[in-house]
């Protein structure tokens, strides 16, 4: 019996996956919010957790974190309605052993669950295309890996600002307020643990990033 544990912040979706699993599989516990989440898998040690990529607090890149931080032989798949390269890849790199989006059939998320569980790791065609370009890149270009700690918005600012435009300039190339583009900066300048813009530039260059 395999034992799975579901995280999703939509009722429907949790009580559909249940429905659907065969009966070789127990599902042991699911939670909607993260902090639940994080303390359930714990608790409860499943085979595979089912994780939905995008929740408040983190979603499930915080979950799949603060789980391996103590219990680092769980797996985990995930599970969103994104096929978006930068989530794919996040979620990868903090320890999903496979991703699927919601359009799974029934029968292959199941199959997808075994593989996971038996060791493989299972991604859709497509998805699996982003992951292999991803870490290649990583292996020729020697990217930093402290550019997994920006959000995908905070590294469109970062390259802005590297290229030398102001906040306004960069709110109206982005659709977002001069104040929300410094909000932004500031927390790639934390981040990053650089102390202003001419840093932040070199830092860029350094990095073929402008």
């Amino acid at each position: 019996m395999t034992t799975v544990f579901i995280v999703d912040d939509h009722d429907l979706f949790r009580a559909g996956v249940r429905a659907e699993l065969p009966e070789d599989f127990e599902v042991v516990g699911d939670a909607s919010e993260v902090e639940a989440a994080i303390a359930m898998i714990r608790e409860r040690q499943p085979d595979l957790v089912l994780v939905d990529v995008h929740m408040p607090s983190g979603g499930g890149r915080a979950i799949i974190e603060g789980v391996h931080s103590t219990h680092p032989d769980i797996r985990f798949l995930a599970i969103s309605a994104s096929d978006a390269p930068e989530d794919v890849v996040a979620t990868v790199r903090a320890g999903a052993r496979g991703y699927v989006t919601k359009t799974v059939s029934p029968a292959d998320l199941a199959e997808a669950i075994r593989r996971v569980v038996d060791g493989d790791a299972v991604f859709s065609p497509k998805l699996a295309g982003f992951v292999l370009d991803a870490f290649a890149s990583i292996e020729v270009k020697g990217l930093d890996p402290d550019l997994d700690k920006l959000t995908k918005r905070e590294r469109e600012v970062l390259q802005h600002i590297a290229r030398g435009y102001t906040y306004r300039e960069v709110g109206e190339q982005l659709f977002i307020s001069a104040k929300t583009v410094e909000n932004h900066m500031s927390a790639v300048l934390r981040k990053l643990q650089l102390s202003n813009r001419r840093e932040l530039t070199r830092w860029a260059q350094d990095r073929d990033l402008i």
